[in-house]
C-alpha cells in the first residue's frame, strides 16, 4: 500500500514592514548578516536615579540586523568603575561570536545578567571589543533622553524606540522569522 502524496507544508507569511515617517527606520530596511556602525545618539543607563554608563555623540556603537530593533553598545571607558561584575552563562551568536554576561551594581542594588560584551569579536565586529550592551527590560536606558523600551521576548536585546518601526522578531508568533 503505498502512502498518498503529502502537499507540501505552506510558508509561514513573511509580516508587512510598517510605513515608516520622517527621521524613522524600518527594522526592514536593516542588513542580514547584521551590521555595526558607530552612532552620533547620546546613550545612557540608569539603575535606579544612578547613571552607570553614558556615552557621548560619536562613541557608542549599534548593531542593525533584519527584524529587529538596533542594539547599542557603549564603550566599556564609558561604565562608572565597578558597576558591571561578571556573571554566569555564555552564549554564541552566530556574526559576533562568544557572549559573557555581567550583573549590573549600584547604590545597594544588583540586577543579574543586565549586561553583557563580546570580548573577542569575529570577523566584521572587531569594533565591539572593549564594548558592553545593556537590557532595557532590566536597567533604564536611554538614547537621546527617550526611554528606551525592550524588544518583544526575553532574550532579545533590542533597544526600542521612536525612531524605529516594525514588526520586529520576539513576540509571540515571530519564531519562523
Amino acid at each position: 500500500m503505498t502512502e498518498p502524496p503529502q502537499r507540501p507544508p505552506r510558508p509561514l507569511p513573511r509580516p508587512v514592514p510598517e510605513p515608516t515617517g520622517p527621521g524613522q527606520e524600518s527594522v526592514w530596511a536593516y542588513p542580514r548578516p547584521p551590521r555595526c556602525e558607530p552612532t552620533e545618539d547620546v546613550v545612557e543607563v540608569f539603575v535606579g536615579d544612578l547613571r552607570i554608563a553614558r556615552s557621548e555623540e560619536g562613541r557608542a556603537r549599534r548593531v542593525l540586523e533584519t527584524a529587529s530593533p538596533p542594539t547599542y553598545y557603549l564603550p566599556l571607558d564609558d561604565v562608572v568603575s565597578g558597576a558591571l561584575v561578571p556573571s554566569f552563562g555564555r552564549t554564541v551568536c552566530e556574526w559576533k561570536g562568544e557572549a559573557r554576561y555581567f550583573a549590573v551594581r549600584a547604590g545597594g542594588a544588583e540586577v543579574e545578567q543586565a549586561a553583557w560584551q563580546y570580548p573577542e569579536p569575529w570577523e566584521g565586529f572587531e569594533q565591539l571589543a572593549g564594548y558592553v550592551s545593556f537590557y532595557p527590560g532590566r536597567v533604564a536606558c536611554f538614547v537621546n533622553g527617550e526611554r528606551v523600551r525592550p524588544q518583544d521576548g526575553g532574550f532579545y536585546g533590542g533597544w526600542v524606540t521612536d525612531r524605529i518601526v516594525g514588526p520586529w522578531k520576539g513576540a509571540p508568533g515571530s519564531g519562523h522569522w
